[in-house]
């Protein structure tokens, strides 16, 4: 089914549940990888060294940035002891599912390698956390406010590649109107909603989007007013992802011009949880919300 628009709402029955990918089965794999290592301690670079890969490698492995290869797993199983067949049986299946094409596959043309593992976590999630500085979070913009900023960040591309990353964006939608959406926890600055990209008319309709968004039970969004002064993420941008699997830790992400990272050290992974915690503090009430846009839409109307 192709979707070119979503809007306000409560959850869209007739959408599927959400896509299946290698996330989770990456993101798995690897913690219990990193455990059965770090149980035997064993470096990282060791065990790169013991597959013929870097410590690197391994890191980006263990991180769920990358799918594992059958072989690669069966040796760092014998390495790290573990002779249990059950155990080893599991882990080969999800080596597996982990090389598995993502549902993303079909726009390979227009994701960059450092988005797709953002893309698929993205899906799997039970909790976002996002700042915005510069423009509103991509799961709540519109297609009209979505081409202005593509257009901005890849100046002179041919107009139907314009049109194929608007559609990949709002197929990412797709997962807030899902059977068990995630719950969307986006902080915007003000500056966000004062910077008319696209027009005044694009802007209103992002806005009135933003309202229309805030109904839906599982979506909450915080402004963060120009009289909050400084605040803990000034830098940039940042998402926190919180999966339904307990056992895996928080996952960050930092979205640049042209690339993002992904800290995995458990002091990084700590400093942006709280960095995200103290921005719902800064922010304004969520509750407030919808009385702030609408405020901006009356002025809208009348300057």
């Amino acid at each position: 089914m192709r979707i070119t628009e979503v809007s306000g709402g409560p959850p869209d029955r007739r959408i599927p549940d959400r896509p299946s990918g290698p996330a989770v089965p990456r993101l798995v794999l690897g913690e219990r990888l990193r455990k059965l290592r770090e149980a035997q301690y064993i470096s990282r670079r060791e065990a790169g060294e013991a597959i013929r890969v870097s410590g690197e490698n391994i890191a980006q492995l263990e991180g769920g940035h990358r799918g594992f290869t059958e072989r690669d797993v069966a040796d760092l199983l014998t390495i790290y002891g573990v002779a249990d067949e059950a155990e080893r049986a599991t882990l080969q299946v999800l080596a597996e599912q982990s090389n598995q094409p993502g549902w993303w596959n079909t726009y390979s043309d227009v994701v960059p390698d450092w988005f797709r593992t953002y893309l698929g976590l993205e899906q799997a999630a039970d909790v976002i956390r996002t700042y915005e500085v510069q423009f509103i979070p991509g799961l709540l913009q519109t297609p009209q406010y979505a081409r202005a900023v593509i257009a901005l960040g890849h100046p002179g591309a041919p107009a139907a590649q314009i049109s194929r990353r608007v559609e990949l964006r709002m197929q990412r939608q797709r997962v807030l109107h899902s059977r068990q959406p995630p719950h969307l926890w986006a902080v915007i600055d003000e500056a966000a909603l004062r910077r008319p990209v696209g027009g005044r008319e694009t802007m209103r309709g992002q806005i009135q989007h933003l309202v229309a968004m805030c109904d839906l039970p599982h979506v909450t969004v915080h402004l963060m007013p120009f009289e909050a002064g400084g605040h803990a993420a000034a830098g940039g941008p940042v998402t926190l992802i919180r999966m339904p699997e307990r056992e895996l830790p928080d996952l960050i992400y930092l979205e640049q011009l042209i690339g993002a990272s992904y800290p995995a050290e458990r002091e990084e992974v700590d400093h942006y949880r709280h960095v995200v915690d103290r921005l719902v503090t800064d922010a304004a009430p969520a509750r407030q919300t919808r009385s702030l846009l609408l405020g901006m839409l009356e002025e809208m109307q009348y300057s």
